[in-house]
């Protein structure tokens, strides 16, 4: 994707989506500087948008928010439908809640939140790449599903490499979640529960997203 293309993500969708890593951060963010739709209309008051545009603007935010494609965040989203349907009252447990544990769970996106890496797209490119251990057995596939209990890990060889040679600085500055543990100078790292996500920093609301798969 390009860099220019994912700015224009977020300005499309009215919403910071972090695609661009510390940019975003900076004053340098479109969103900022231009915090309106791109395009000649962009600036031009818009219609009220139907049910459905509003879900699907809810539903295009949190996929390209865990830079999904649309195909494998559709499998997420009815695989926790289909299992909320079959939960009994006495076990069932917020779909809402569901669906960001799983989409947390992903390892490219565990790889992001121990702050070794300034985006989700980045962090997908290194587990892509084979540079991680899960159990000490490498794992290459970005979707790979960690649990609690599991150890990540970096192969050794990689540490060389120039994206890891501020991991130090840009650990100190990352806010850990309180589900991971992580030992910097080794690169070692813990998955001590399940993924917890307080469902007010997501960008979108999780509902609509389910309103929208349901029609």
């Amino acid at each position: 994707m390009l860099i220019n293309s994912k700015c224009k993500i977020c300005r499309r969708q009215g919403t910071k989506l972090f695609l661009r890593g510390e940019r975003c951060f900076s004053q340098k963010c479109a969103m900022i500087k231009r915090p309106y739709a791109p395009g000649l209309r962009g600036k031009r008051r818009k219609k009220t948008p139907s049910e459905y545009a509003k879900e699907l603007a809810e539903k295009q935010k949190l996929k390209r928010w865990y830079g999904l494609g649309e195909r494998q965040f559709k499998k997420y989203v009815k695989e926790i439908l289909e299992k909320a349907r079959k939960a009994t009252s006495a076990n069932a447990e917020d779909a809402s809640i569901l669906l960001v544990k799983r989409l947390e769970s992903r390892l490219d996106n565990v790889i992001f939140r121990l702050g070794v890496v300034s985006s989700r797209a980045l962090a997908r490119q290194l587990v892509s790449h084979g540079f991680f251990k899960v159990n000490n057995r490498p794992v290459d596939i970005p979707s790979y599903r960690v649990k609690k209990g599991d150890e990540i890990k970096i192969k050794p060889e990689k540490l060389k490499k120039k994206v890891f040679q501020n991991l130090p600085q840009l650990a100190k500055k990352h806010k850990l979640p309180d589900w991971l543990e992580f030992k910097v100078q080794a690169f070692e790292a813990k998955v001590v529960s399940d993924p917890i996500l307080d469902q007010e920093n997501l960008p979108a609301e999780i509902s609509a997203v389910f309103e929208f798969y349901s029609r």
